[in-house]
């Protein structure tokens, strides 16, 4: 008796759990399968972007050009994946929506449209004045040599802005209408500056800077193609008159603060950076880009599969979906766990197989694996937090999403704080860790223990609500 009981014990969670994926099956198909159809296109871009971080290592090593390139690209590009990533959370969930009203979806993609054409031009303007007055100024915290060369670049990156807010426009209406095809096509902007920069030997940060350029124009030009051979393309309109603006606006605020807020780490992290020294920015993008080939095989296919499938469940049942998303998050971690273990091991071969040659040397290897290793423990934490805030948005969870991005901000901060005078550039890196590691528990605890339904989690809610409406 007491054995048949024991056993029950150890079975019954097995045949629950079990029960749970067979009632989910469809669910769990659908997913795997978007996850595998974006994973292969991309690996494709990886791989590109593996031989374009190679192309760059080759003629610069840790020269000037790569920090000054790295510095104003990433504070160019901020506001560019601000908007992409508050696009993707909104405009999917609405497309699923409107997915029955196609007049009203055409109307609403119209003028959309014509607002990003207005605000790019106007985003680039008031960057283009405010980063000309802080290098005029000498206020960039650079050193001179960087600074300056930073300066000549600006007039030709500031180009991004503009190309970059129409790019995320056009790849998130083709996420939401279900097409993977916008991942392949990310990696064209990192083969045309790979193409330029072994074309031009001696162009100096010239064949950085349009390389980047043209692979963003070009970039564009493909997915506006491949939206008209679907026939989803449609003329700017500069109107606010869709019914849907009301539904876009309620998300949008709360999320383009909190995007705002979780990603100004990564312009945090250059200006730490550019406070040690010469080589400091080269070996910290070094090593992140690395860290992006491992986070992005994995991290853009489970956001980009499990989005659209949780928007589509949500209407089936909160229930459904709490399982759904807990046990790919228990996988999602998983498999973190094992990218990191393996990848910390492999960290030197890695760095020596991309980078060593040309300018890079064997102490630049040296380097920049240590970085790496300590960027590393975010893996499990990042996997995993991709299908919580999935959950979060397909529920239009926008709040709770804005304060895991305040927390992850401050856990940011509080790390570069702590890490950086004892650790160095390797600080910085190890801080990304407790960004996620923050994040992740409040949305397990939030969406997972306290369920959807829950009151303490409506109190978060409505207590946020009441705050941004003042």
């Amino acid at each position: 008796m007491r054995l048949g009981s024991t056993k029950s014990v150890f079975l019954h969670p097995l045949r629950a759990l079990g029960a749970q994926f067979h009632a989910a099956a469809p669910d769990h198909a659908a997913i795997l399968k978007g996850m595998l159809t974006v994973a292969g296109f991309v690996f494709v871009g990886k791989f590109v972007s593996a031989m374009k971080e190679m192309a760059v290592a080759y003629r610069y090593g840790l020269g000037p050009e790569v920090d000054a390139y790295q510095f104003l690209y990433t504070v160019i590009t901020w506001p560019v994946g601000v908007w992409s990533s508050v696009l993707t959370a909104v405009l999917v969930p609405l497309a699923v929506r409107l997915r029955d009203n196609q007049g009203q979806l055409t109307k609403f993609r119209s003028e959309l449209l014509g607002l990003v054409i207005c605000a790019g031009l106007a985003l680039t303007g008031l960057v283009w004045l405010v980063l000309h007055n802080v290098f005029q100024l000498n206020q960039s915290g650079l050193p001179p040599r960087l600074a300056g060369l930073a300066e000549a670049a600006l007039p030709g990156l500031i180009l991004l802005l503009p190309l970059g807010m129409l790019t995320a426009l056009q790849s998130a209406w083709m996420l939401a209408a279900g097409r993977h095809l916008n991942t392949l096509l990310d990696c064209i902007p990192t083969l045309s500056i790979a193409t330029l920069v072994m074309a031009l030997p001696g162009g100096g940060m010239r064949a950085l800077l349009w390389g980047t350029v043209a692979g963003s124009a070009l970039h564009l030009v493909s997915l506006t193609a491949s939206l008209g051979r679907r026939d989803k393309l449609c003329a700017p309109r500069l109107a606010l008159s869709s019914p849907q603006w009301r539904w876009f606006w309620q998300g949008f605020g709360i999320m383009v603060v909190g995007q705002a807020l979780l990603s100004l780490t990564v312009v945090i992290d250059q200006f730490y950076a550019a406070g040690l020294g010469m080589g400091a920015i080269a070996m910290l993008g070094y090593a992140n880009r690395i860290l992006s080939l491992i986070l992005g095989l994995a991290a853009i296919a489970v956001s980009r599969a499990t989005l659209p499938i949780f928007a589509q469940v949500h209407a089936q049942g909160a229930d459904r979906l709490r399982a759904l998303a807990r046990l790919w998050a228990g996988i999602l971690f998983a498999l973190g766990m094992l990218a990191m273990l393996v990848s910390y091991s492999v960290a030197p071969w890695i760095v020596r197989l991309l980078y060593e040659r040309g300018q890079f040397g064997a102490s630049d290897t040296v380097a920049v694996a240590q970085v790496l290793r300590f960027g590393l423990p975010q893996l499990p934490f990042y996997f995993s937090s991709m299908v919580l805030v999935s959950y979060a948005l397909s529920q239009r969870r926008y709040h709770l999403v804005f304060f895991s991005a305040l927390i992850g901000c401050a856990a940011k901060i509080a790390g570069n704080v702590l890490l950086v005078p004892a650790l160095g550039v390797s600080g910085i890196a190890l801080g990304t860790t407790l960004v996620y590691a923050s994040t992740v528990l409040l949305f397990w605890y939030a969406l997972i223990v306290r369920g959807a339904g829950h009151a303490g989690t409506d109190g978060l809610r409505v207590r946020a609500a009441g705050w941004w409406r003042k």
